[in-house]
């Protein structure tokens, strides 16, 4: 499948603070690119060594990161961390595509 043949996803995520029992909107903001989300999650459960919940925030952590790293190619923080970003997603991708061809 060519990268104009992906299926383009939006995601909405919400953030709010709960204090005594009240929800109180911090910020949401809407995500998208041709990644499936629930997908990778399901991949990060399959290995077997981490939660659903924590596969969730693990994606989503790592998705967004992903996103605005490439934003902002020339940023010194981002530009020095890239190359260990890039490895730690690409292990994590080779651990998850591993245990899915078991």
């Amino acid at each position: 499948m060519d990268k104009e043949d992906k299926v383009k996803h939006s995601y909405h995520f919400q953030v709010a603070e709960v204090v005594e029992n009240k929800v109180k909107d911090v910020f949401n903001f809407n995500f998208g690119g041709h990644h499936d989300l629930a997908e990778i999650v399901d991949k990060a459960v399959a290995v077997g060594n981490i939660t659903e919940k924590h596969a969730r925030q693990l994606v989503c952590g790592v998705r967004l990161l992903h996103h605005v790293m490439k934003k902002y190619p020339d940023n010194a923080a981002f530009k020095e961390f890239w190359p260990k970003f890039h490895e730690f997603k690409d292990a994590l991708k080779a651990q998850a595509n591993e245990n899915c061809e078991k």
